[in-house]
């Protein structure tokens, strides 16, 4: 019998047909601005991307995919470069193209979703990586022939190359196919170079849940990479999306010290537009009169130099 993986509290997805029914007549009586979209940023550093070997970047690349080059490696995220999900057209193209990604030496995903798990995309990267999946999906990936898959449980920790990566918990549900829900799991990834007491956490997909706060007394964070689309209507989408508001509460919470905006603008996920989703993050964070220099919001492809 396969496992199949739960929330903490036992928080639970499950969406009834009539409830979809609601979803489809609200979004149907809604009418959104979608000729604005998330910019790109003009000027690429891709030439100083590839001569980077021990410097800190941090490249946004479109909704969860980002390139991270920390202590000499280079670390995707969740790359998706796909120009579909299902039958909706990608709203923004990736601010990198693949081919123009430096050799690649880590792969970090979240879930097994399509926006944030495209084998297609996979194929496409330069280099040998080691793949970091959550416990369920190793065998996605072996029987497509990778071989150097680390699978992982919440809380499990890593040595490479004198970083430490840590899979830790999110609040959200998992499907591939029609068969196989919540049979792998899902969550967030934690880097660190304890040494230089550097850190990266990449969220992954998640609602707002008690987790943020065992995360922040768990680890000293620099960065977070935070979601902040994808959460309307909220009394269906917020179990699993977490909104500008409380990404904000979230960020707070994990004590982190930059705050990095993701998971809008690429793929019309829900009702939300990525410009709606900054501008309450950007109100909210006003509201609480939070240090501006804290929040970093990139455009498509800018590169931050911590």
């Amino acid at each position: 019998m396969r496992t199949r993986y739960e929330n903490m509290d036992k928080v639970t997805n499950d969406k009834t047909f009539s409830d979809m029914r609601r979803w489809m007549k609200e979004r149907r009586a809604k009418k959104k601005d979608l000729s604005r979209q998330i910019e790109q940023y003009p000027y690429k550093d891709i030439r100083k991307l590839h001569r980077n070997q021990y410097g800190f970047s941090i490249t946004w690349i479109g909704h969860s995919t980002f390139l991270i080059q920390l202590e000499g490696l280079n670390i995707l995220t969740d790359p998706v470069w796909a120009k579909r999900m299902g039958v909706q057209k990608r709203l923004t193209d990736p601010g990198l193209a693949i081919a123009d990604l430096p050799e690649i030496d880590v792969v970090f995903i979240s879930h097994g979703h399509y926006d944030h798990l495209d084998f297609g995309s996979i194929r496409k990267l330069k280099g040998n990586p080691a793949f970091y999946v959550p416990a369920g999906l190793k065998n996605a990936f072996t029987r497509r022939g990778y071989r150097n898959v680390v699978e992982a449980n919440w809380w499990d920790s890593f040595d490479h190359n004198g970083l430490v990566f840590t899979f830790v918990p999110a609040q959200h549900w998992t499907r591939r196919t029609m068969l196989d829900t919540n049979t792998s799991h899902w969550g967030g990834w934690m880097m660190e170079n304890k040494t230089l007491r550097r850190s990266v956490y990449f969220v992954g997909d998640t609602g707002y849940f008690r987790g943020f706060q065992e995360i922040g007394k768990r680890f000293d964070i620099d960065v977070v990479l935070m979601p902040i689309g994808a959460y309307e209507p909220e009394w269906f989408m917020a179990v699993s999306h977490i909104n500008p508001e409380d990404a904000v509460k979230a960020f707070q919470e994990l004590n982190g010290k930059v705050f990095i905006p993701m998971h809008y603008g690429a793929y019309r996920l829900a009702d939300d537009t990525g410009p709606e989703a900054l501008e309450r993050l950007y109100h909210e964070w006003d509201r609480l009169l939070l240090e501006e220099n804290q929040l970093k919001v990139l455009a498509l492809g800018e590169t931050l130099w911590p």
